[in-house]
């Protein structure tokens, strides 16, 4: 089952003298290590005015407010965390809780991995290519017996819209439960999930998908997730979500690589 996190976020606001914000960074170092070891910590950031170097802002996001406010604070941990932080308290400007609304999105300074990978051509060729290999597979070959003519198109649309680019999937062929439709009741086995995506793997090398590691590592996730998603709803008396958002994968922890 997959837990949804109503996370929050903690602003908290200080302004400090130029002779004290070595020693303030310094005693947030220390505290950091400690909200990286609390389990109600998601990530953070303390972050310095450039246009006012007095003020800094200390972002949190929590994985709930009461995990903040009873969990971290009620908590072991929390001892440690103020001792490190607390000959500061008293320069806090502000400290509030704020809900993420559904504003928020990337900028275009990171290519999306849909514009990285050459976009809807190049995965049309992938796709391609790959059933090519799938339809003459004695594994995962039975599989896909019958297969619609345009199935490879239609696996296309849908990776283009997970990897960023247009929403076609969603707006022409009706999104998330289409897709889950084809794996209700497959039966799907776990050699013929690892032979998929081994045959999906080199179809990318076959079609000149990029080959830098920052895109494959992020590519693969996708597939590995995708593939073990479609393995366990796969499964005879599986009852997964009939609707949901198609997935939109981006980067992960490494940007796309550019050479210098």
């Amino acid at each position: 089952m997959i837990t949804v996190l109503q996370m929050i976020v903690e602003y908290i606001r200080y302004r400090i003298a130029e002779h004290e914000a070595a020693d303030f960074e310094a005693a947030y170092a220390r505290a950091a290590q400690v909200l990286a070891a609390a389990p109600q910590c998601v990530d953070y950031e303390l972050s310095r005015c450039v246009d006012e170097p007095a003020a800094y802002i200390l972002r949190i996001t929590w994985t709930s407010a009461d995990d903040h406010l009873r969990g971290f604070r009620g908590g072991e941990r929390f001892a440690e965390f103020f001792a490190a932080i607390e000959p500061y308290v008293r320069q806090i400007e502000e400290m509030r809780h704020y809900e993420r609304t559904a504003v928020r999105g990337a900028g275009a300074s990171v290519p999306s991995m849909y514009e990285w990978l050459g976009g809807t051509a190049a995965l049309e060729r992938l796709t391609t290519a790959f059933y090519v290999h799938v339809l003459a597979d004695d594994l995962v070959g039975p599989l896909f017996a019958g297969m619609d003519h345009d199935h490879p198109r239609h696996v296309a649309m849908w990776l283009a819209e997970v990897f960023g680019g247009p929403s076609r999937y969603t707006d022409d062929r009706g999104g998330y439960h289409t897709m889950l439709v084809h794996h209700l009741g497959k039966a799907i086995t776990e050699p013929q999930r690892r032979r998929w995506v081994s045959l999906l793997l080199d179809s990318a090398d076959e079609v000149g998908l990029p080959a830098d590691p920052e895109f494959r590592a992020a590519f693969v996730g996708y597939i590995e997730w995708g593939t073990r998603i479609a393995l366990a709803n796969s499964r005879p008396g599986a009852h997964p979500p009939q609707q949901a958002p198609v997935p939109h994968w981006g980067w992960g922890v490494a940007p796309p690589y550019t050479p210098a």
